[in-house]
């Protein structure tokens, strides 16, 4: 998947999340990606975050570091 289209869902799912009560949002997203995206794309997000992770909101990049 191209980096853009990856960057945007990942941050949808973070916005969802965001909204909801409680300070769980990083963790949920988390969940999120391991119970709903395949390996690679989870593979991507990662080496994404690891060269710098540009426009991935910061709930995102503190989830990859979950998974």
């Amino acid at each position: 998947m191209s980096p853009e289209k990856m960057v945007m869902m990942a941050n949808q799912i973070a916005t969802f999340f965001n909204t909801q009560p409680g300070d769980q949002a990083t963790e949920r997203v988390a969940g999120h990606l391991r119970d709903f995206w395949a390996p690679a794309m989870r593979d991507q997000l990662k080496d994404y975050v690891a060269a710098g992770g540009e426009g991935l909101n910061p709930t995102v990049t503190a989830a990859a570091a979950q998974l």
